[in-house]
């Protein structure tokens, strides 16, 4: 594949568009933590506005009614409101973004045609994505639809992922010899422990919302003895995933000489201790919201990381030409 600069200026935007994907994210967790998903009532408007109200003086007065969803009565918060605005606004900024990709992406449709594929299908779960936003709020976020939005993101961050890794081979190794099939399987199944932790860990925060709205938002060091199972469940995933990563990086470093596979592993692995640290925190001390989101930033990084581990072991695209030679 030619360096030249039309795969330059893609792989750029497309990278920009992947930390995007992630702020977006991050801004998301922000927006559960504080509690302020229904800070817009409704979509794509925020209280009728394309630029939402700074005081309920530029509400109208039956605005909790006019606005009411699922039979709830909307309640005007200036900060919860502009937080959930923020979020909309960087959703509109990475589908701004990803268009770029698109178009960057139409030149290299001779020398690559799926390169062009694999960006318009992004686009087009972006725009999924949004619609999904739309519905959450509309459903008053009805717990599967909050869920299937969380899965999606992180379907776009694999597609983005595997993107670049198409748009800047290099020269990556198969894992042949005796390492492999432990290797691959390890990373294989710390890849759907992640995306099962990330799912299950969505489905603990709807837990704690319904908890927040039944004890009217009080008896805070009480919220995590009332979770059921699935938050057992997320912690026991979580110490699986600390452990097995722990595996894979101390018990392949000397035996693996990739030196973008192990610094990959290594990452997973710290990015693990510092999330689970977080994870214990949050259940220390209450649920702390500055530690919410960081917590589900450090997963949604994990599992891009092992996906790129596993797209550059296993993937063999036409145009992305990697040579086995792994020493021991």
């Amino acid at each position: 594949m030619e360096n030249n600069s039309d795969y330059k200026r893609f792989g750029k935007v497309t990278l920009v568009t992947l930390i995007a994907v992630y702020l977006l994210i991050l801004a998301g967790g922000i927006v559960r933590s504080t509690g302020s998903g229904m800070g817009c009532p409704d979509w794509p408007k925020c209280f009728g506005n394309y630029i939402p109200p700074t005081h309920i003086s530029e509400l109208p007065l039956d605005y909790k009614e006019r606005y009411k969803v699922h039979g709830f009565e909307a309640e005007f918060n200036p900060v919860k409101t502009w937080i959930e605005y923020i979020n909309r606004l960087m959703g509109a900024l990475v589908g701004f973004l990803m268009l770029l990709v698109v178009s960057f992406s139409v030149p290299l449709i001779k020398k690559d045609w799926s390169l062009f594929a694999l960006s318009l299908l992004t686009l087009f779960l972006i725009g999924f994505e949004a619609w999904l936003g739309k519905l959450v709020v509309s459903s008053n976020l009805a717990p599967m639809m909050v869920t299937i939005h969380m899965g999606g993101s992180l379907v776009i961050v694999g597609l983005l992922i595997w993107i670049l890794i198409k748009t800047f081979p290099q020269n990556f190794t198969y894992l042949n010899g005796p390492a492999h099939s432990k290797f691959n399987f390890l990373v294989i199944f710390l890849l759907f422990l992640t995306f099962l932790q990330i799912t299950i860990g969505t489905q603990v925060r709807e837990e704690i919302d319904i908890i927040i709205v039944k004890s009217n938002n009080s008896n805070r060091e009480l919220w995590i003895d009332s979770l059921g199972d699935s938050f057992l469940f997320h912690r026991i995933i979580g110490y699986a995933l600390l452990f097995l990563s722990g595996y894979l990086f101390f018990g392949f470093r000397n035996i693996i000489h990739n030196k973008v596979i192990i610094k990959s592993v290594s990452a997973v692995f710290y990015c693990l201790v510092v999330e689970t640290l977080a994870g214990i925190a949050l259940a220390v001390f209450s649920l702390p919201p500055y530690l919410q989101p960081l917590h589900l930033l450090l997963a949604t990084i994990v599992f891009g990381i092992l996906f790129f581990v596993f797209t550059i072991i296993n993937v063999n695209l036409e145009g992305f030409k990697m040579k086995a030679k792994l020493n021991y």
